[in-house]
């Protein structure tokens, strides 16, 4: 029985008795994408620092100096490295407050979606039956409509804010974590030491606590950070359309949308943003995508 209390009691270490048999290359960390790790610290930096390092209030106008061009352009000024917007306000300060904006969204939008994903995939995979039935068609639903058509419809209806578009982003993701997950529950829960705890009297709640959760943390891990690109792409697209952050706050996704009328005679008002969002969505991509490796092999094909 002693036996039988140990094994149990050491269920997460149990469990991880796989990664020793997928051990990870000594070089995984030399193969780590630096330069993704060094375009997501830059933003991270960028963003709790931007009321101490941007150059100019974002907000602030000064229309004799409305579309400047940026520093290396003809007729542009070290003053405003990126050029001004068609308010001359300065576009490399909205450009950081603009990062701000991105991280906030992600932050409290996957907390919210990968957490009610992580619940919903647990109790799911785990009790089964009835509960499991019903939690998926509600996933399947959910997966059902159109991403962006959704964030739309929930962003207008709500109306236009910060606390919006983070509802609107947890309404899409929560179905995909949950999938995931309750794939995860489902290998798990059918491993010895689950069947042991069950005999040796745990309760359902100490079996998921202590032995379901551990074990599915670096699969939670490896979506969280593959879903912060299409968070930012979420909302960024939302303030494209007019239904994200309302002005004068400035977001990514704005700034392209304010820039396309003049895409000729000023490029950098939409350039300049959307090339921060391409490369901040590719180096958390690959990051991700890293990670993911890293972890456990068998993740791949998450």
């Amino acid at each position: 029985m002693a036996r039988v209390e140990e094994r149990i009691d050491a269920g997460f270490a149990s469990t991880t008795t796989d990664a020793s048999d997928h051990p990870r290359p000594r070089g995984d960390l030399a193969r780590l994408p630096w330069v993704s790790f060094v375009i997501i610290a830059v933003m991270v930096l960028v963003a709790v620092l931007a009321p101490l390092i941007a150059p100019h209030s974002p907000t602030e106008q000064s229309l004799p100096d409305k579309l400047l061009p940026p520093a290396w352009e003809a007729g542009g000024s070290t003053k405003h490295l990126l050029g001004t917007d068609v308010l001359g306000r300065d576009l490399l300060s909205r450009l950081f407050y603009g990062a701000r904006v991105s991280l906030i969204v992600a932050a409290v939008a996957l907390l919210a979606g990968g957490g009610i994903g992580l619940i919903v995939g647990i109790v799911s995979g785990y009790l089964g039956g009835r509960t499991d039935s019903f939690l998926m068609r509600a996933v399947d639903a959910t997966l059902t409509f159109p991403t962006i058509l959704i964030a739309l419809l929930l962003a207008v209806s709500l109306g236009p804010g910060l606390r919006t578009i983070a509802i609107a982003i947890t309404v899409l993701i929560w179905a995909r974590f949950a999938r995931v997950v309750r794939g995860e529950v489902l290998a798990v829960k059918a491993r010895d030491f689950v069947a042991l705890a069950r005999v040796h009297g745990c309760s359902h709640l100490r079996i998921m606590a202590v032995h379901i959760v551990p074990n599915v943390l670096n699969t939670f891990m490896v979506l969280l950070t593959l879903h912060i690109g299409f968070v930012i792409i979420v909302e960024a697209s939302l303030s494209f359309l007019g239904a994200g952050i309302p002005p004068p706050t400035p977001s990514w996704g704005q700034m392209v949308s304010d820039g396309r009328s003049h895409i000729a005679s000023a490029w950098w008002l939409s350039v300049v943003p959307g090339a921060a969002i391409m490369l901040v969505v590719l180096a958390f991509n690959l990051f991700g995508d890293w990670l993911r490796d890293w972890l456990d092999p068998r993740l791949r094909q998450v």
